[in-house]
């Protein structure tokens, strides 16, 4: 059928009018694709040309409350490969392999990879100045030196549980480098170049470097100081106890902040892998748990006082060695008893018995609740991972013994920052703090403080006033109770001993022991508290004998260093038989001999530098107090003349002239 003309120019019309409407469409699109996305667009397409090489942030040190580095990075580069930009790969590989240690083949493989970029490891990662410029100096092309840094522990294992370690690629592993490793590790940077879809860098463009952000530097609360006295005397336990292990803390009672933690056995953190996990791995004074022994006591003093159930000075309980508590009997540590005694002297003997008197007054209910408030059966939110929650009765399952055993620290099961962090709550005056160990950030590169962390109240748990009456308590213990080889003369230590049989299989062993002592100084305004553990100690195995000597040493230096002034009051230490005394050194200056040896007595002995009859000097100084049967060393010389008259001297003139 023949079509019409018309036909034929309406059909024309209808394509031009169709043609016309997509060609606009198309000038419109890629109008708005040039004009609208262009530079998204572009952007994008750089971004698939681009290829980075990273460049590693430098990680934030890690400081001690006094600015002291305990962690650090130093510069160790890292090689790596373009593998587009290889041009020669079995020649790199050559003159590469003697330098890494590596293989041939272990590097061909590496720099002939279909990637962006590859970094030659493990001979590549972290290695020294002298061989970064060696390679430099190769001038092989793809094979680049790029900026990295490794992690360093100037004071080898020293608080090594504290501080953790990082790993090959500056991640943190263990301890504060991995609590705090999002703060630490910073953000990493680049050097970037254009590439074609061969990976050949394109001629005519530059390279682009972004800088690496560093970490944030942090201080520590721990003082390096008393750290150091802490590890030290740590590692003269495992020498003289041979124990099973051995574990402490220092804390800042009205605060939280931990001044010094470490165990034994212990490890260097730059050379982890030489260790056993274990090791590493658990951080005894959070993690382990173990039925506390006598320390615990301090909680039923604190609640009992806290409810008015006892009257330290003015009651009295007689002990006849043993308690009887729902047919079960349970025993003093004393064979035979403490007889007739007030419940002060109940706490310093550290008598069971008479803290079961204590559980029964309070209730089952009433003593839990004090538990639970001081701490025990739950982590205190110390900032390390690995902390263990401890084990308490369950409530409905607490009958008369376990009450009675509670009381005196036997059925539970605790940590040692919990214990620590309770009896800081009991002598501060009765508020309980979050331990932490972070102290503050700080910029590195201004070196301003950014954040400040403030001490967390958890709750008060008991009032100012038992915890004074708690504080003089535990005083006594020392001066005149279980605590006496913690007696520090001058500076008014409180504290209790704590010896508690370790569970093996189910049962309590009959020769291995966990003792312990938890002490603090000033009495009478706390600066510092201290708690030991040992576990397992060869021979004797109390408290008293092997943990007291331990916690003194520590508080005996720690107080020096932090400048804590003695005090004129002290609660008298009472000696037995066979100990020395120690007492004050008199004041010999100015007198003769004939007078000192009057009026001197036994508890000195004299020796003499010098000629002539008066003491013009001695050491040690008046004042000082020493040891029972000391030497005083005495400095003579003869008295000056006296000056004559004018009478005198206007004659001798005279005559002379």
């Amino acid at each position: 059928m023949k079509v019409s003309n018309v036909t034929v120019r309406r059909r024309l019309f209808i394509v031009l009018i169709c043609t016309t409407l997509l060609f606009t469409a198309l000038v419109v699109r890629l109008g708005y694709v040039q004009l609208i996305q262009g530079t998204e667009i572009s952007e994008k397409a750089e971004d698939s040309w681009r290829r980075n090489i990273p460049f590693t942030a430098k990680r934030g040190e890690i400081l001690d409350r006094n600015g002291v580095q305990l962690a650090y990075n130093i510069t160790s580069p890292t090689v790596m490969a373009i593998p587009a930009q290889v041009k020669e790969p079995e020649v790199a590989a050559q003159k590469l392999s003697p330098i890494l240690g590596m293989s041939e083949e272990q590097i061909y493989t590496l720099i002939t990879k279909r990637q962006s970029s590859v970094k030659l490891q493990p001979g590549g990662r972290k290695i020294t100045l002298e061989k970064a410029q060696e390679i430099r100096e190769l001038n092989l092309p793809g094979i680049v030196v790029a900026e990295d840094n490794k992690r360093f522990y100037p004071y080898g294992n020293l608080a090594s549980h504290i501080l953790g370690f990082t790993g090959i690629d500056n991640q943190g592993l263990t301890g504060i480098e991995l609590t705090y490793d999002s703060y630490l590790k910073g953000i990493e940077g680049s050097i970037s170049y254009l590439a074609d879809a061969a990976g050949r860098e394109m001629p005519g463009t530059t390279s682009k470097y972004v800088e690496p952000r560093d970490g944030m530097n942090l201080q520590l609360t721990i003082d390096k100081q008393i750290q150091t006295i802490m590890e030290r005397e740590l590692d003269q336990a495992m020498i003289k106890h041979q124990p099973n292990g051995v574990w402490a803390i220092a804390m800042d009672p009205n605060t939280g902040e931990i001044l010094g933690m470490a165990s034994r056995p212990d490890y260097e953190p730059e050379n982890y892998r030489e260790y056993p996990q274990e090791v590493y791995n658990r951080i005894l004074p959070i993690w382990m748990t173990y039925e506390p022994g006598s320390t615990f006591k301090i909680i039923t003093l604190a609640a009992a006082l806290e409810e008015g159930k006892v009257d330290l000075e003015n009651e009295h309980f007689h002990d006849p060695g043993y308690i009887e508590v729902a047919g079960a009997r349970l025993r003093c540590w004393k064979k035979g008893g403490h007889g007739s005694e007030s419940f002060l002297e109940v706490v310093e003997n550290s008598c069971n018995p008479g803290f079961v008197v204590m559980g029964q007054r309070l209730g089952k209910e009433t003593l839990f609740d004090y538990i639970k408030n001081f701490g025990f059966g739950q982590k205190t939110g110390i900032d390390l991972g690995g902390e263990e929650n401890g084990i308490l009765f369950k409530l409905d399952r607490v009958g008369p013994v376990e009450l009675a055993t509670t009381s005196f620290g036997q059925g539970v099961s605790v940590t040692p920052i919990q214990q620590i962090t309770a009896v800081s709550a009991a002598i501060n005056g009765g508020k309980l703090y979050e331990p932490h160990l972070a102290k503050a950030w700080i910029d590195p590169k201004s070196g301003e403080v950014v954040e400040t962390i403030e001490p967390e109240l958890v709750r008060t748990v008991i009032s100012e006033e038992t915890s004074k009456k708690v504080r003089e308590a535990l005083e006594s213990v020392v001066a005149q109770g279980t605590g006496k080889n913690a007696f520090i003369d001058g500076y008014r230590v409180g504290g209790k001993t704590g010896t508690a049989q370790k569970v093996i299989d189910g049962r309590y062993s009959k020769t291995e022991h966990i003792v312990s002592f938890i002490g603090f100084a000033p009495a009478d305004d706390p600066q510092i508290v201290i708690y030991a553990a040992v576990d397992n100690p060869k021979g004797i195995q109390f408290g008293g004998l092997v943990a007291a000597p331990l916690v003194k040493n520590m508080l005996e230096d720690a107080l020096r260093y932090m400048e804590v002034e003695p005090r004129s009051e002290q609660v008298p230490r009472e000696y037995t038989y066979g100990e020395t005394q120690i007492v004050e050194v008199p004041n010999l200056i100015g007198m003769s001999v004939t007078e000192i040896y009057e009026m001197m007595n036994q508890n000195f002995n004299l020796a003499t530098s010098g000629s002539g009859s008066m003491v013009v000097n001695q050491a040690p100084k008046p004042g000082e107090r020493v040891e029972q049967g000391s030497t005083i060393r005495i400095f003579l010389s003869d008295p000056p003349a006296e000056p004559k008259s004018k009478e005198e001297t206007d004659e001798k003139q005279k005559n002379g002239n």
